[in-house]
């Protein structure tokens, strides 16, 4: 390590504890800067190297960011303006916001504590008046290396996935805002898939995490009575009965379910209407409909579709999935193909391939839409940057705006509105 980046390091280490920073040129009152309040994007971020971990990791950044960029959205042009920065060494690569706009929290990745070298999660309040965060407190993430992090509906229990610990948590959040210890970590056990993948495209040498278990995401369904997890190494997705009166998570029946062998489940996202769920594998480079029996918890596949255009040969790691609020598209990451695939929801859940879109940078690792779907925001992580693209709502196509933000190595976008009550 040389001087200058142990001294950055140093420097970010310590600038975790203040609030955000503002840029130079960047506002510096509290006060938005015209009489409507904004629309605020949050960008997480690679901010420091991952090192210590397996060789199979594939896109190891050289931590370019520097922890939660903040942005000011345009409503309409879907440009983002730098407003701060809450500099974090620990590369807060998962962002997530309550549903009243009051806190945000972080999963902070390449962070090592104890002799398990655990990750850790950031609880943060926000000014409501401009979107700066304070950090309230910092607690174990339940593993290492914490890669997701959502809110159950009740918002009193945030679930964490750690890929580099194979392991998902449940902690509880506080009446103040801030994170308590674990009430639950479940460890993920099973068979290893092997490093070939079932549906990988012709000539793929895509391999990135059947080595041992790597959970991924965690999420609960619309009810919040159950709790979904997949793990890329097992390639299952569990689902686990919630109990939120004590935080504790109890296997279903059954609790795993099982996807072709050595496909990598990496994401899955719900349709608004609660009965069918979409997962995206990352190594086979395909998406699995489910019908979701919302009583039960039971997952019954139904289509597999591959999420790049026809005739693709080679490797390709798939990232993100996200269905349209309106439910009638779908939206699948590829990385090395550096494309958004777009998919047709039909009238039985069934997916019918329409397009693809350029992200405009190297290896798209997420994307959102803004809180009205007029826009969304591709995180080119190798790139280092954010891209905006105009969504038709007929079609589902993409068109890009022109708007390329500079971000180092950007890991997700999460917005808030301030126009709505916090």
């Amino acid at each position: 390590m040389t001087p200058f980046d142990r001294s950055r390091r140093e420097f970010l280490a310590l600038s975790a504890t203040t609030a955000a920073v503002p840029l130079a040129g960047g506002f510096a009152s509290a006060q938005p800067q015209d009489a409507d309040a904004p629309l605020i994007a949050y960008v997480g971020t690679f901010s420091s190297p991952l090192k210590d971990v397996l060789p199979t990791q594939v896109d190891l950044p050289p931590g370019n960011g520097r922890g939660i960029h903040i942005f000011r959205v345009d409503r309409a042009t879907g440009a983002l303006t730098p407003t701060g920065v809450h500099e974090m060494g620990t590369s807060p690569s998962h962002v997530t916001v309550n549903s009243t706009g009051t806190h945000l929290y972080s999963a902070n990745e390449t962070d090592r504590q104890g002799d398990q070298k655990e990750g850790t999660v950031t609880a943060f309040a926000i000014d409501r008046s401009n979107g700066n965060l304070k950090p309230l407190n910092t607690v174990k993430s339940g593993g290492a290396g914490p890669t997701y992090v959502s809110l159950h509906p009740s918002g009193k229990f945030l679930f964490v996935a750690n890929y580099f610990g194979g392991s998902v948590a449940v902690l509880p959040v506080l009446d103040d805002g801030k994170l308590g210890d674990a009430t639950d970590v479940k460890r993920d056990a099973g068979k290893i898939g092997p490093t070939k993948a079932a549906n990988a495209p012709k000539g793929s040498f895509a391999f990135s995490g059947h080595d041992r278990t790597h959970a991924h995401q965690i999420q609960t369904d619309p009810s919040g009575r159950y709790v979904l997890h997949v793990d890329l190494g097992l390639d299952a997705i569990f689902v686990w009965k919630f109990d939120a009166k004590n935080g504790t998570l109890t296997a279903n029946d059954p609790a795993p379910v099982s996807l072709p062998p050595g496909d990598g489940p990496r994401h899955f996202s719900f349709h608004p209407n609660g009965k069918w769920l979409y997962s995206v594998q990352e190594e086979g480079s395909n998406v699995v409909r489910f019908e979701y029996d919302a009583d039960s918890g039971k997952l019954t596949a139904r289509q597999t579709i591959s999420t790049l255009p026809k005739g693709y040969a080679g490797s390709n790691f798939c990232s993100e999935i996200l269905v349209s609020a309106d439910g009638k598209f779908l939206y699948v990451g590829n990385r090395l193909h550096d494309s958004i695939g777009i998919f047709a929801i039909g009238e039985t859940g069934d997916l019918t391939h329409v397009g693809d879109e350029w992200t405009r940078g190297n290896y798209p690792r997420s994307f959102s839409f803004d809180p009205t779907g007029a826009f969304l925001y591709c995180c080119n992580q190798r790139a280092d940057h954010v891209t905006v693209f105009r969504t038709d709502r007929k079609t589902g196509a993409l068109s890009f705006t022109g708007h390329y933000t500079p971000v180092g190595n950007p890991s997700c976008v999460a917005f808030l509105d301030l126009k709505e009550k916090g």
